[in-house]
């Protein structure tokens, strides 16, 4: 925790607030059911949250280049060649309308239309472990027209509307330039029906492996003809399918049948130098469909793809542990550097949970008959050892223990069964 703390701790120029951010952070990865500054502030002993409140709105700091040293150490530790990037969106439930950026919108969080607030992040999949590490609210164009309500929520003049894609191209760019490693970017079919984000890609010399919708038309043939990417599916013969494990999941290999049609979709530009493919998902007992549009820079194979298109997982797997374990969606800010700022703290939470989960990972021994230290048990861990040391300390190392042992007895039967499953012809 101190590594994650100490790489941003010279941002802050006076002690007062490098004082509350490390309280802030303490905070988040504490036990605290509720994470907003009230709460934060007394778990911290504060006697009033005007600290904290101080920290998020008039403290003099800068939350992007705190965000920029979170990233180099996150790229420091997870960093390899072959790593991905993945860009996604999730929302946070609204009652009001003056947080930054709500308005009644389509949120993955309700799965409907909800007033809402939406912010578009950067995860990084590297060589051992996977993490968020850039952020962006999203500003709907009716927030962008009304410079009055820009203004009073703190908007800087400068900003101006960007669609979600722009907004994820802008992160993958500040990335690049940064010089954190990757090979790759994932993204689901709200980004991947982008062309000038595939387009944006391609300039980066990133392969992607991109989620597209079913009724997406594919340019087939030199881009002479244009075809729905189910219709592509449907005129396959059984012999272009092949089963493939996207990867570890709770209950065993994602195993799914799937079929590659290599060097096809060019898009606008056939001379970029790379190989554009159409890459289709079937679910083995339900044949739902998933369609991804593919571009490497160097001949790849099927077995790559797959690996790319398993990781764009891990997004939601890292929302979720941001969320659940770190109050992601637990500000209570209106203001746009507020939002950034408390944003950027979580993010650096949830980093201290997987660079110790990765650590665990890799200096402990083989045990098969326990599982991996998650981002949770890190968390419980970290509150029993750490933020409030228990007396009886050997026995909340039992419980660890008796928990992970018991998540790897029932994950060995969900691997049997799903195998067994699998060969069934």
């Amino acid at each position: 925790m101190a590594g994650v703390l100490g790489c941003f701790a010279g941002r802050f120029g006076r002690v007062e607030p490098r004082r509350a951010a490390a309280a802030l952070v303490t905070g988040l990865l504490s036990d605290l059911e509720v994470k907003t500054c009230w709460q934060l502030a007394e778990r911290a002993g504060h006697a009033r949250p005007d600290a904290m409140q101080r920290l998020l709105y008039r403290a003099v700091w800068d939350a992007d280049v705190v965000r920029d040293d979170l990233r180099q150490l996150i790229a420091d530790r997870f960093g390899a060649p072959d790593a991905v990037l993945v860009v996604d969106e999730t929302g946070d439930l609204k009652k009001g309308m003056h947080s930054v950026g709500v308005q009644r919108q389509y949120s993955g969080t309700a799965g409907r239309i909800e007033n809402s607030q939406v912010g578009v992040f950067l995860g990084y999949a590297g060589s051992d472990g996977h993490t968020l590490i850039d952020r962006r609210v999203y500003l709907p164009a009716s927030w962008t027209e009304d410079r009055q309500r820009c203004q009073a929520a703190g908007v800087p003049d400068e900003i101006g509307f960007a669609t979600k894609s722009q907004l994820a191209a802008d992160m993958i760019t500040a990335a690049l330039d940064a010089g954190v490693p990757a090979g790759w970017a994932a993204a689901d079919e709200a980004y991947g029906n982008s062309a000038a984000f595939r387009a944006h890609l391609r300039e980066h010399g990133l392969g992607y492996v991109l989620a597209v919708s079913r009724s997406h038309l594919v340019p087939l043939d030199g881009g002479k003809a244009r075809v729905r990417a189910d219709r592509v599916a449907a005129d396959l013969p059984d012999r272009a399918w092949q089963r493939r494990s996207a990867g570890a999941g709770s209950k065993g290999p994602r195993f799914y049948d799937w079929a590659w049609l290599d060097d096809v979709c060019t898009d606008a530009d056939p001379d970029d130098g790379g190989r554009h493919s159409l890459l289709i998902r079937a679910n083995t007992t339900t044949w739902e469909l998933a369609f991804y549009r593919c571009w490497t820079p160097r001949p790849a194979s099927l077995a790559q793809l797959v690996r790319v298109a398993g990781i764009r997982w891990t997004v939601e797997e890292a929302f979720q542990a941001a969320k659940s374990q770190v109050g992601l969606d637990q500000h209570q800010v209106r203001r746009w550097d507020s939002w950034h700022r408390f944003t950027t703290l979580a993010l650096a939470a949830l980093a201290v949970l997987a660079i110790c989960a990765a650590d665990a990972a890799h200096h402990d021994p083989a045990d098969t008959a326990l599982i991996k230290l998650t981002v949770n048990e890190v968390r419980r861990l970290i509150n029993a050892c750490i933020i409030r040391p228990i007396i009886d300390l050997a026995h909340r190392l039992h419980w660890s223990q008796w928990r992970r042992r018991h998540q790897a007895r029932a994950r060995r039967s969900h691997y049997t069964r799903r195998l067994n499953l699998e060969l069934q012809p």
